[in-house]
């Protein structure tokens, strides 16, 4: 027995890339790494925040899984490392077992991040790549709204500085009303003030007559939550506003991530492994899809199975470095891509300057107000927050429609993996009714053509003695029976019907209750004396009717075409063109 030869390229994606690196490109690599790192650095402390996790975390995080993707991943320019969307949902998953921020919370993220991994590489050793993405594009959309919308509401909390929870909407109204009284005036001023800076300083550079003394505005703009945090560190520690009640980061240690197997246990890892299923689901679908949209722009080829061992040893490679599990980041991967990153080297060198921060300026950040991070946080997460999705959506389809907001509502008034479970789920019932009711039509010639078409659309030949009837969807046990009504209805229409005629250009499938019924209508047709023909049926479909008793009943004949169909069984009207 013989194996296939695995190409190094396609185990190891690196090597590639590697033998033709140049200095040029090394040159455009940095200068994307020194652009991402600007953003990098305050986003990783926020959304370790969000996950309820010291804010070093982030920066952990932003190490060792950004060089096992450059070395495992295909995409020249998705950033990997700590997002939103994970945290949250990091922290929806730990919140209810540990108190948060404590140690054994840290090492339950740890081990969550390791799970991801664990599954997530074992998903792309078994090459289900492609079956990972069974969730609709309308749930996704609106499941990123509805986490969206929960982020920022996760983030008031350190505005207001009061204590309120987050895990849904009900939750944080009733949380907002009890801790009114208890607001700190002056947090939610310097919070405020923060937003306002980061929505409209953008709009401020943006404006032509500044776009015409500098080229380089836009790396200003991307580098504004840097500048912001800077900015609040010197009012800390020369003004000392933090003894107005503004609460800071605090002590955060330097050094390399402590490398070592998270705390584990058979209890704790059953009591993980459904949230860091649904981590690993929607880490995936959303760094595939980040990733595809820059490859259509770099020409670069993707290989969604390789994306999932890539990200799963990411994950694991979180999980031995003290951090959270992590996945593509869309702001980065944008960011990387405009500012002409050439090769997955921006991420080693992003990882590099990450790990000179976490060595020597840690200190710089202890006295980083946690408002600031908020605000961060509040203002790229909000751009997210769009609710053209639902109108678009329910005007195309009602069916995508209700989905949508199905989601939309169950993330924001039960949690974020309970929502997305019923938005699956509303999905497929959703698909399971469209299929049980497919477009069924009767069908005419169209005169000086040999196409036949819907006869409530077109003007259409037809014969007083066959009814010709096209169903557009594969026959199985869910519409089987609606084909077999629809007959009913016609034969009953027509009384001087001969011959009943069923298209089956658009049937690819068709399964064992479906054969029944159709050997079922045979035979109620056959007792009327009128006898049932099919038309353009597809290769998968001859085969399951030669297993069929069907072949051997059947009262009529199995034509190539239908136009052969209607010439053969009524040449007057359907003459040969």
């Amino acid at each position: 027995m013989s194996f296939p030869k695995l190409k190094l390229n396609t185990v190891f994606p690196a090597w590639q890339w590697l033998q033709d690196y140049t200095a040029p490109k090394f040159r455009a690599d940095l200068l994307a790494a020194l652009i991402v790192i600007a953003m990098l650095v305050p986003q990783g402390m926020a959304y370790a925040m969000v996950a309820g996790l010291p804010p070093v975390t982030g920066l952990y995080a932003s190490i060792l899984p950004m060089i096992i993707y450059a070395m495992i991943g295909g995409s020249p320019t998705l950033s990997i490392g700590p997002v939103a969307l994970i945290s949250m949902m990091t922290f929806a998953t730990l919140e209810p077992l540990y108190e948060v921020g404590s140690p054994v919370y840290i090492q339950a993220a740890c081990l969550l991040a390791l799970l991801v991994g664990i599954l997530s590489t074992l998903l792309g050793v078994f090459r289900f790549g492609s079956l990972i993405r069974l969730i609709s594009h309308p749930v996704i959309k609106s499941f990123i709204i509805a986490s969206a919308v929960l982020i920022a509401l996760s983030q008031v909390k350190f505005m207001l500085d009061v204590p309120l929870k987050s895990g849904n909407i009900i939750e944080f109204i009733q949380s907002a009303w009890q801790y009114l009284t208890l607001i700190n005036v002056i947090t939610l001023s310097f919070g405020i003030t923060a937003v306002l800076f980061l929505i409209f300083v953008p709009k401020l550079l943006n404006a032509q007559f500044l776009q015409s003394f500098s080229t380089s505005i836009q790396f200003w703009i991307k580098a504004l939550p840097l500048f912001l945090v800077f900015i609040s560190i010197v009012l800390v520690h020369f003004l000392h506003i933090d003894q107005w009640g503004i609460k800071t980061v605090g002590e955060i240690p330097s050094g390399f991530p402590p490398l070592s197997m998270p705390f584990w246990s058979w209890d704790l890892v059953i009591q993980l492994l459904p949230g860091a299923a649904m981590i690993t689901m929607v880490s995936f679908v959303e760094s595939i899809s980040i990733a595809q949209a820059t490859a259509f722009q770099q020409r670069s080829k993707l290989n969604s199975n390789q994306e999932l061992i890539a990200l799963g040893l990411a994950n694991i490679s979180a999980g031995v470095s003290a951090s959270f599990p992590v996945t593509g980041s869309l702001s980065r991967t944008v960011v990387n891509a405009d500012a002409g990153a050439r090769t997955p080297m921006v991420g080693v060198l992003s990882s590099i300057f990450i790990v000179v921060v976490s060595l020597y300026f840690t200190g710089v950040f202890k006295e980083l107000p946690l408002a600031i991070l908020a605000a961060t946080i509040m203002v790229s997460i909000w751009k997210l927050v769009d609710f053209k999705p639902f109108v678009e959506t329910w005007r195309y389809s009602k069916a995508d429609g209700i989905a949508m907001w199905v989601t939309f509502f169950g993330v924001l008034c039960l949690d974020i993996s309970t929502g997305l479970i019923i938005g699956i789920i509303s999905t497929f019932l959703l698909l399971l009714w469209r299929i049980s009711r497919p477009h069924i039509a009767v069908i005419g010639l169209i005169e000086g053509t040999q196409h036949f078409r819907n006869i409530s659309r077109h003007d259409v030949l037809t014969s007083a003695n066959i009814v010709s009837i096209r169903i557009d969807e594969n026959l199985t046990f869910l519409n089987a029976n609606t084909l077999k009504e629809f007959v009913i209805a016609e034969v009953s229409k027509n009384p001087d019907l001969h011959h009943v005629v069923i298209n089956c250009s658009s049937i690819s499938n068709i399964d064992l209750s479906a054969l029944e019924t159709l050997e079922e209508i045979n035979t109620e047709l056959n007792k009327l004396k009128i006898q049932l023909h099919l038309s353009e049926v597809k290769g998968p479909v001859m085969d399951r009717l030669k297993q069929s008793h069907l072949m051997n009943k059947l009262s009529g004949k199995i034509f190539l075409t239908h136009y052969q169909a209607m010439h053969q069984l009524d040449a007057q009207n359907f003459y040969q063109i």
